[in-house]
């Protein structure tokens, strides 16, 4: 574990486990790199070096008050890799940390980079447009704005206990210990964050980043995600970039690593090692 600084003074908190070919975890909004824990656990265990980064705002990373945007994202990242001097390394992004990698790997290249993986990622673009009639609506995110600047701490209790694992679903079993994990993520990084960060994962258009992408990137999605809609989302990514495998787990919630870590590591290893 460490920090590095970026170019406008942000201390960014990773984490650096084993050798190997690197495989760099972004986590989703308003995680942290906890979020990894199960996924960096596994691909040490089979033979990775694993890292996973606090996204500025974040965990334990700097709480600024301003650049919580995917520029700015996609520059820590960048500034991330290039100080730990990472080469042929495999991005994996949950969610906003899937725009993330797409928006680095668009603006920084691909010469430190042998793959891509987006699971459950916002891009191509989540909210409605005229070009992107399938997104949703505006409001549904000024919504998310609204809880959080009410009360976060009660807004952060109620999504991990609904639709981010699906255990709104009939027949689902929720798990609190899941629940307060998230809960207890959350409520680590800042509120300014947090907010502006709703803005950043879903007015950001990703499509041209998608279009540049060369390298093999596994697209994962299951088709009951209730935060990122599977259809104006995984099938669009796939096409978009130019080597895209799509991976679709019927009735898996948004946070499946978390709740279906065991079918998503060993699918992403298969893909990894074919």
């Amino acid at each position: 574990m460490g920090t590095i600084t970026t170019s406008d003074g942000t201390e960014i908190f990773f984490k650096d486990w084993g050798t190997g070919q690197p495989i760099v975890f972004s986590h989703g909004w308003p995680l942290s790199a906890d979020d990894w824990d199960t996924q960096m656990l596994f691909f040490l265990n089979n033979g990775y070096r694993v890292i996973a980064h606090d996204r500025r705002g974040h965990g334990r990373s700097t709480q600024t008050s301003d650049g919580h945007d995917m520029d700015h994202y996609a520059a820590d990242l960048a500034a991330l890799t290039e100080q730990l001097d990472l080469h042929d390394a495999i991005h994996v992004g949950h969610s906003t940390g899937g725009g993330e990698v797409a928006h680095y790997i668009g603006q920084y290249g691909e010469s430190r980079v042998a793959r891509a993986v987006l699971i459950s990622a916002v891009p191509p673009i989540m909210v409605q447009t005229e070009n992107n009639p399938g997104g949703l609506p505006k409001s549904v995110f000024d919504g998310l704005q609204a809880q959080l600047a009410a009360n976060r701490s009660e807004f952060y209790r109620a999504l991990p206990s609904g639709p981010f694992y699906g255990y709104n679903r009939p027949g689902v079993e929720a798990s609190e210990a899941i629940i307060q994990n998230w809960w207890r993520q959350g409520m680590m990084g800042g509120a300014k964050a947090h907010y502006d960060g709703i803005v950043a994962f879903s007015q950001t258009d990703f499509t041209e980043d998608l279009k540049k992408i060369t390298v093999p990137v596994l697209v994962m999605h299951g088709d009951d995600d209730q935060i990122v809609p599977y259809a104006d989302s995984g099938p669009l990514s796939a096409k978009l970039v130019q080597n895209g495998t799509l991976k679709t787990y019927a009735g898996f919630p948004h946070g499946m690593p978390t709740t279906q870590a065991d079918t998503i590591n060993a699918d992403l290893l298969e893909w990894l090692t074919s």
